[in-house]
């Protein structure tokens, strides 16, 4: 299930960002600031290149490309 960015609330969605950013195996040795990779997240969001998926199963969210996501998921 995909869950819109924007019916987060602001401090929830910053959260997942930065889990996402700062995870083990994300930076690839990139210095880039913390801040500068939430912005870019944020961007890939509001362009509609990046999707937040919910696993129901598991109970968890997490970031993914949109053209990673199962087509099924986006036609709901």
């Amino acid at each position: 299930m995909l869950i819109p960015y924007d019916q987060l609330e602001p401090d929830t969605l910053t959260c997942l960002i930065e889990d996402f950013v700062t995870r083990e195996g994300t930076d690839n040795g990139d210095e880039t600031p913390l801040q500068t990779r939430v912005e870019r997240v944020r961007h890939a969001l509001n362009k509609g290149s990046a999707v937040i998926v919910f696993d129901a199963d598991n109970q968890q969210c997490q970031l993914a490309l949109k053209r990673d996501v199962p087509k099924e998921w986006l036609e709901d």
